[in-house]
């Protein structure tokens, strides 16, 4: 069976693998790092079939009609919609008879559905912006939240025994750690868990700030002194630079996944059923297992009336002992080290780039900056030639790509006899997503900024 650690190792050696360009800079940039990895019902782990890393959004200002622009390039969506393409790549194989690891017949026609020995888990290697990010400070600061303590579950053991082996990936490596993960688990859990209740028993003296701001309508943060600082549980707008944006945090996000599902409005005319994560793992970092369950969960528990396929889903929340390492905490611990036998190293900083990787065929691969294609030049802009592969206009002209490759007979039934054009026309044909959507919105979420629909009229 998987574990936390596992998943985390195998998102990072995918990482690892990738080429270069769009990392961060070594000791001057930091960035963060998501996935999403398939797994067997059995629980073993298949492969990661989208990577993505990021850490900017552009402002209001900067959005584009033609869908041509990322608007949130932060890691955890760019995973996403890496995923998205590949599950279009997926049903598109599905539909030419092609065969496809994924998906099988639904009952309905022109419908899929998962095969029930696929899972999808989803990693982090960061708490997500917003709500889950209000985490409790205790003890000191090199220690700012609770340790992680050993699993004994189907998941298996998570915990310091796999990061003191970090790094030794052989084969032999990996079967030595299993084999001491097995006769040590008991009495590594024992201590693990006596370290988390002596930490628990602490009052916690603060709480880690969040640079994302409640959305409008909303009250806002009472910025009172330590644990009156922020407010829990509200809808939060990440930051930009002077222009504010539209982007929701990546807590509300990973919350409004767990109830609509992560396939998003164009698929769910192809799918019986809203595909959903059942897990979410998160590196080494300061973490709240209360702050992850209020964030992601508990804030949509409640909302009933949804249509068949879609539910509030509760995924399984742990944390692995394994860092990013470009992650912004080693960074500044390294930096901190350094700066002190030496003159300034300057200024530590987010990346600018963002890296998109998923399991398709054609360009898996894509780094983009600013919401374009990384290096496109001025005169490029506007053109499809700056556009990233994973923006709305390339994920709609791939949509459109898998209902024209589907046999007329078995073109799904919310798709029949309609006069479609543009990309909010097909959004809002997916009925069944958009009262869904509706029930969320109404029961959670009533605060939810909506875009504008002229950003969605393109074709």
């Amino acid at each position: 069976m998987w574990s936390a650690d596992a998943v985390a190792r195998l998102c990072l050696e995918r990482y690892r693998e990738l080429p270069k360009r769009g990392k961060p800079e070594t000791d001057r940039e930091w960035s963060l790092l998501a996935a999403v990895v398939r797994v067997s019902a059995e629980g073993a782990l298949e492969e990661v079939v989208s990577l993505g890393t990021g850490t900017k959004c552009i402002g209001r200002s900067a959005m584009s009609p033609r869908g041509d622009v990322i608007n949130d390039s932060h890691a955890e969506v760019v995973a996403r919609r890496g995923f998205v393409r590949y599950l279009t790549e997926q049903l598109r194989r599905a539909v030419r008879d092609r065969g496809t690891e994924v998906f099988e017949p639904a009952d309905e026609k022109g419908k899929w559905r998962l095969r029930p020995d696929v899972r999808f888990l989803f990693f982090t290697s960061h708490t997500p912006c917003g709500d889950a990010s209000i985490v409790p400070m205790v003890g000191t600061e090199a220690q700012p939240c609770w340790p992680v303590a050993a699993q004994h579950s189907s998941t298996g053991i998570t915990g310091a025994l796999v990061e003191q082996e970090e790094g030794k990936e052989e084969e032999e490596g990996g079967k030595r750690l299993k084999r001491r993960a097995e006769e040590q688990g008991g009495e590594t859990a024992k201590r693990l868990k006596a370290a988390q209740r002596e930490e628990e028993n602490a009052e916690p003296r603060d709480v880690r700030r969040t640079g994302a701001k409640c959305v409008p309508g909303a009250p806002a943060d009472p910025r009172g002194p330590g644990l009156g600082y922020h407010g829990v549980g509200a809808l939060r707008v990440k930051p930009g630079r002077g222009d504010p944006t539209l982007s929701l945090s990546c807590s509300d996000k990973l919350a409004r996944w767990g109830v609509l599902g992560c396939q998003g409005a164009l698929l769910s005319h192809y799918l019986q059923g809203a595909i959903y994560f059942s897990a979410v793992v998160t590196g080494k970092c300061p973490y709240s297992s209360p702050a992850m369950e209020r964030a992601l969960i508990a804030r949509c528990s409640h909302v009933t009336g949804l249509p068949p396929g879609f539910a509030a889903r509760r995924p399984q929340l742990l944390q692995s002992g394994l860092e990013f390492p470009h992650g912004r905490t080693r960074l500044d611990r390294g930096h901190g080290r350094r700066q002190a036998g030496r003159p300034s190293l300057g200024r530590v900083s987010p990346c600018g780039a963002a890296i998109s990787w998923c399991a398709v065929a054609d360009g898996p691969l894509d780094v983009t900056a600013n919401g374009y294609k990384q290096g496109v030049t001025k005169k490029a802009l506007g053109t499809t030639q700056a556009r990233s592969l994973i923006c709305k206009a390339e994920l709609f002209r791939a949509f459109l790509a898998l209902l024209a490759a589907t046999p007329d007979s078995q073109i799904p039934a919310s798709l029949r006899g309609k006069e479609l054009h543009t990309y909010w026309d097909y959004k809002q044909a997916a009925e069944p997503y958009q009262e869904a959507w509706l029930q969320l919105r109404t029961q959670a979420f009533p605060l939810w900024p909506r875009s504008p629909r002229q950003l969605l009229q393109f074709k």
